[in-house]
Formats: structure tokens, C-alpha cells, sequence
């Protein structure tokens, strides 16, 4: 399977689309494993040193394809606060129902004054004009990318808490669950597990959680150059980046990420679920506020990240399927 946004989303072939890491400027390390089991071992070595100098608590699950044995197994099934990681499981919730003709990623939401978020995450606060009508598409864009709390509200107007909890215990995550408030249209974020987040996505990557259309829609967002980049992205270059699909999620003492290594063939290589709390090594005061790339739990994941992909294995299934992303390119207007 070979699927690009624009095709995803109806408009066609994307003009010098290719493969996920095609392209890619930086070579890999000469010390990149030649099977599963040797990247297993130098991912879980790297996990041990990073979070151990990062402190804090940590729920992590990363896994190899090809390996049966996960490479990082820690307090997978605790349920921890997911925060805006669980933005993939509420964008799943409404991609399940325009899988099922219920929705449309053409629908339009109304941008009231009353639905927008001021929280300074996502681009809907800025607008300064009200009422707006976007689609459910741009919606999901936001939600994704730049991490907009607007557009959790807004997937709130056509999957209400109740009917979102639903759908996802009915795809098996019982765990991973929003909390409902007062208004049946608004929720908390919720909670997961490590092992739970994973599963999603690896059933993402094999087509058991949503249709091949929806899924590759999903993954050519969390894969976008503007998706976020402080943690397991850091150290990458732009073609590198395109092959990690990546949400993060932060709040309180909260540093959560979770995402998909591809190869250059476009084929998930590696699973990861990354959920981080607690009182961290260094400056408690000044960790408390800080939400960017200069965290203890942010370094200890531009460590992991860059190690992750240069641990990339060969996939060898011939039947793994394949993602494909448009090729960046960049602009000075006109």
C-alpha cells in the first residue's frame, strides 16, 4: 500500500511524493544493528542510561518488528495521565464514524467565541475573529500537528465523551479513556497505558484499527515536519524526521510521547509508548514550568530518538505494509 495525504483526503497524487525517508542527508551509524536482537539490546541500553540520568517515573513500551521480546518493557500497564497523546485516540473516535459514513472529513464545525481554547497550544486561539467554519479535516490537522485543545473541543461536537469512551473500549482499549465533564460535548484528556498507546498504533500501522484511507491520513500528519519536534525529532534532519510519526503530550509533571520508526522503505520498524512523571533530576522550580526541549525528560528522549533510528533494522515481511509522505518542500512565498 502505497497512500499520500492528498490521496487520503480525496485530491489526488501529491506532485514528488515518496517513500517515508527517502532522500535522507544524514547516513546511518556504522554501529546500526544488523538484526532485530542487537537493536533491541542497544535501544534498551540507551532507555536505561537516559531515564536513569532524567529521573522521574517512567510507563514505557518499545518494541522491534521482527522481535518477538520487547526491547523496553517498564510499568507498561500502569494507567498513567495520557494528556495530548490520547489526541490520537480522539482522532481515531472520528475517523471511526467517517469510516462508518457518519461523518465526512468535508463536514463543517462552527469556531464559536465560547469553544476556543486560550491555552497558547494550538493556532484557533489566534485567530481573533468569531464565529469561523472549518472542516472536519482541518480540525483534525490542528489536532495532530500543533497539538490544538480548540480542536478537541471541536472533535467533542460530533463525538460527544460518552459515544468517543465507547468507540474506543469497542477497538479494545479499555484504558485508554477520556474523562467526561458536565458538558457531554467537552472532556479531559483521560488516561492510558504504555502497552494500550502502542497497541493503537501498531494497529494503525496494520489496518485493524481504521480503514487504509483513514490510517494513512493519520500518519502522514503525525509524520509532518510540523508536528512536534522537541523530543524524539530533535535530533534529525528534516528527511529524517518524516519517518517518525510522533505525538507528545505534557501537562503538570507530565512528559508523555508515543510514536512509529519507519525504515526508508516506508515499513514500521519500531513501536514506541513513552509516559514520564515525577520529580526529575536538575531544578524542580524551573522544570515545573518548562514544557520545551531543554526538559531532563525531553533530553533523555532526543537520546532514545536518535537512537531509535539509527537502530533501524532491516523489515523484512513481505507483506508489511507500506506509507508514503510528501516530500518537504519549502517556500518563500509567491
Amino acid at each position: 500500500m502505497n497512500v499520500t495525504r492528498r490521496s487520503a483526503l480525496g485530491l489526488g497524487a501529491v506532485v514528488g511524493a515518496t517513500a517515508l525517508g527517502v532522500g535522507a542527508t544524514t547516513p546511518a551509524s556504522a554501529s546500526t544493528p544488523a538484526t532485530a536482537a542487537q537493536a533491541c539490546s542497544k535501544i534498551k541500553s540507551v532507555y536505561d542510561r537516559e531515564t536513569t540520568r532524567a529521573a522521574g517515573t517512567w510507563s514505557s513500551f518499545i518494541t522491534v518488528t521482527g522481535e518477538a521480546t520487547p526491547a523496553v518493557e517498564a510499568l507498561a500497564d500502569q494507567v498513567v495521565e495520557a494528556y495530548s497523546v490520547n489526541k490520537i485516540a480522539v482522532a481515531t473516535a472520528v475517523l471511526d464514524k467517517i469510516d462508518r459514513g457518519l461523518l465526512a472529513l468535508d463536514q463543517r464545525v462552527d469556531v464559536t467565541a465560547d469553544i476556543v481554547s486560550h491555552d497558547g497550544d494550538g493556532i484557533f486561539g489566534y485567530d481573533g475573529a468569531y464565529p469561523s467554519s472549518v472542516t472536519l479535516g482541518h480540525v483534525l490537522a490542528n489536532l495532530l500537528t500543533v497539538s490544538d485543545n480548540t480542536a478537541v473541543r471541536l472533535c467533542g461536537l460530533v463525538v460527544p465523551a460518552a459515544e468517543l469512551n465507547e468507540i474506543l473500549r469497542a477497538k479494545g482499549f479499555v484504558h485508554t479513556q477520556v474523562k467526561p465533564v458536565a458538558n457531554p460535548n467537552r472532556f479531559y484528556l483521560g488516561t492510558t497505558t504504555a502497552r494500550e498507546t502502542h497497541t493503537m498504533l501498531q494497529r494503525l500501522v496494520d489496518g485493524t484499527l481504521l480503514s487504509a484511507t483513514s490510517s494513512a491520513y493519520v500518519l502522514s500528519l503525525l509524520c509532518s515536519l510540523t508536528s512536534f519536534t522537541d523530543g524524539i525529532r530533535l535530533n534529525m534532519s528534516s528527511a529524517e524526521r518524516v519517518r517518525v510519526a510522533a505525538k507528545a503530550g505534557w501537562f503538570a509533571d507530565g512528559r508523555n510521547e508515543a510514536g512509529i520508526v519507519f525504515d526508508t522503505a516506508g515499513k514500521a520498524a519500531i513501536t514506541y509508548a513513552l509516559f514520564a512523571s515525577g520529580q526529575f533530576s536538575g531544578d524542580a522550580a524551573a522544570n515545573a514550568d518548562n514544557y520545551s526541549a531543554t526538559h531532563p525528560a525531553l533530553r533523555a528522549r532526543q537520546a532514545i530518538g536518535r537512537t531509535l533510528l539509527d537502530s533501524v533494522p532491516p523489515v523484512s515481511a513481505p507483506t508489511a505494509r507500506k506509507f508514503s509522505v510528501p516530500r518537504y518542500h519549502p517556500s518563500n512565498g509567491g
